[in-house]
């Protein structure tokens, strides 16, 4: 009953988290109400010509949906600045109200509750151009060194209604997952996700493209990746390998690969369970942008180069063993793309279990220390500016802490339950029980809690909600040395280890003053807190 109610309340207190001045338009796009509630989308069917000169779409998105609710309207998004052609049910045109980025459908008579509908969005414009992709949303438009047009699309966070109509929130997906046909100039190649069907010469100048998604799918995964391609096919332990890269890469790709992916899968599927995308293939496509996690054809442009672009993020030289935005986005298939968050709010579940899997990585293929050295090494780069949680309901991410922060938090629950086998089995378990869901922070605590036989209420409110660090105050008199969490939530409790001449103890602090019977001849600087193993701070 107790971490029911702690639950409750860390819910509660979420959704007043970090309150910021909204918009109409926020709430519209990251809102939940009955026009959006009412339906379930089933599959989307894209088909879209995408033309590099005027940087333009054309084409058209259905939308299989079953009725939840009976209804007569519903929301679907599309960017103010796309124009809608027309939206047709049943060979008939609907009316619609544009507000901002929503799109309100209007049926002519009640939509029955369990039935399956679909209607035709035809849609055109020049979407969004991405001033600085991944962390700006929208298109890329280069070109490689040979002057070939070279596409690419992001749009985490912004949202996936940028450049096609959907209903464009993390809460609904596609149960029957998409098709994506693009069509693009003779000579160019469109890579999505999903597996390749063939392609078809339009006779117009033009080839399209067609790929299928089969299992439920992001809307902000939903990509596509246009360039001259060369393709690389492998394969390892039953999965399709498949690479698309720049012409001038191909030898360098297939090298460089090499080298981290096999690896890579052996370790994510004995700690996190197999592939989850299994009948859609693993690829990594070559874009103009840094990386993204795009189900099934991951996004890669760290120029093949070990470490984020050749930097070593944590400052250790642990960070050089891998290409980072292979091991981080290809960790997102796990968390992000088979676990999902409700709401954006919530993005430490995608950004915080993954940052973690970088150091899960290099555990498997340099021991333990060498993944601890990396993990603290990231903890220069926690900012502490605002909580992790953002503010629900209204499109808005909280702290880019849900990266470091969020993956110290986890290595610190590691370190409380101090149970390796216990923490493997965890995070194993964790991954296929929520394998293909959308969940929220409360249904994480609730498992933890559950699973460890613990009470983690108080740490994840601690490192989620607030800015501060939990610091443990020490002082000692005579035989006495005396402990407590400052710098806290009302109540925090977490175990910590320290260690006199050499010997390890754990103790349970709280906020309250405890004490501990030691040697009157040791001195308070001679006993050291593992502050590598947990992530607070030490006053003594």
């Amino acid at each position: 009953m107790k971490n029911i109610l702690l639950s409750s309340l860390l819910l509660v207190n979420l959704h007043y988290l970090n309150a910021q001045s909204t918009s109409k338009r926020d709430s519209l796009q990251g809102g939940l109400r009955e026009e959006r509630t009412c339906y379930d989308v089933m599959r989307y069917n894209l088909d879209i010509i995408i033309n590099p000169s005027d940087k333009s779409i054309k084409g058209s998105n259905e939308i299989v949906f079953k009725v939840d609710d009976a209804t007569s309207k519903i929301q679907v998004d599309l960017f103010e600045n796309m124009q809608i052609e027309s939206i047709v049910w049943n060979t008939k045109k609907l009316n619609y109200k544009r507000e901002f980025d929503a799109v309100f459908i209007e049926f002519p008579e009640e939509l029955k509750k369990g039935t399956i509908q679909s209607i035709q969005f035809n849609y055109s414009g020049k979407p969004k151009i991405a001033k600085n992709a991944p962390w700006d949303g929208g298109f890329v438009f280069k070109k490689d060194t040979k002057g070939n047009p070279w596409i690419g699309v992001a749009v985490q966070g912004t949202g996936a209604s940028l450049w096609y109509p959907c209903k464009d929130s993390q809460t609904d997906e596609p149960d029957n997952g998409a098709s994506i046909k693009v069509a693009v100039p003779n000579g160019l190649m469109n890579v999505s996700n999903g597996r390749f069907m063939g392609s078809t010469d339009l006779k117009d100048g033009y080839t399209r493209w067609d790929w299928e998604v089969k299992n439920p799918i992001n809307n902000y995964d939903i990509t596509v990746n246009v360039a001259d391609y060369v393709h690389i096919h492998d394969h390892h332990q039953g999965l399709d390998l498949d690479y698309y890269v720049l012409r001038e890469n191909e030898e360098k790709a297939k090298k460089h690969f090499d080298n981290d992916v096999k690896p890579m899968m052996d370790c994510f599927q004995s700690k996190f369970g197999k592939y989850p995308f299994w009948e859609d293939g693993y690829k990594l496509v070559e874009t103009p942008y840094l990386g993204m996690e795009h189900q099934s054809a991951v996004a890669y442009g760290n120029k093949y180069k070990k470490g984020y672009m050749g930097y070593d993020i944590s400052g250790t030289g642990a960070g050089l063993f891998f290409d980072y935005i292979t091991i981080h986005e290809t960790g997102h298939e796990w968390f992000g793309n088979s676990i999902t968050s409700k709401d954006i709010a919530d993005m430490w579940i995608h950004e915080g279990f993954t940052t973690y899997t970088e150091t899960v990585f290099i555990e498997c293929i340099k021991g333990y220390e060498e993944a601890q050295k990396y993990i603290n090494g990231q903890s220069r780069s926690v900012r502490n500016d605002k909580p992790i949680i953002g503010q629900f309901g209204v499109n808005r991410e909280g702290s880019g802490d849900m990266y470091y922060k969020g993956a110290l938090m986890l290595n610190t629950i590691r370190h409380i339950i101090n149970d390796d086998s216990k923490w493997w089995k965890l995070l194993y378990s964790y991954s296929e029980t929520f394998k293909k869901q959308i969940i929220d922070t409360k249904t994480v605590l609730d498992y933890f809690n559950k699973e460890t036989g613990l009470d983690l209420s108080k740490v994840f409110e601690q490192y989620l909600t607030t800015t501060q660090i939990p610091k443990l105050k020490l002082s000692k008199e005579g035989k006495k040395l005396s402990y407590q969490w400052i710098n806290c939530v009302d109540n925090f409790n977490m175990p910590a280890d320290i260690f006199i001449k050499g010997i390890e103890t754990r103790i349970y602090p709280t906020t309250s003053l405890q004490e501990l019977k030691v040697d009157k001849k040791i001195k308070i600087e001679e006993i050291e807190v593992a502050t590598k193993q947990f992530f607070i701070k030490v006053e003594k």
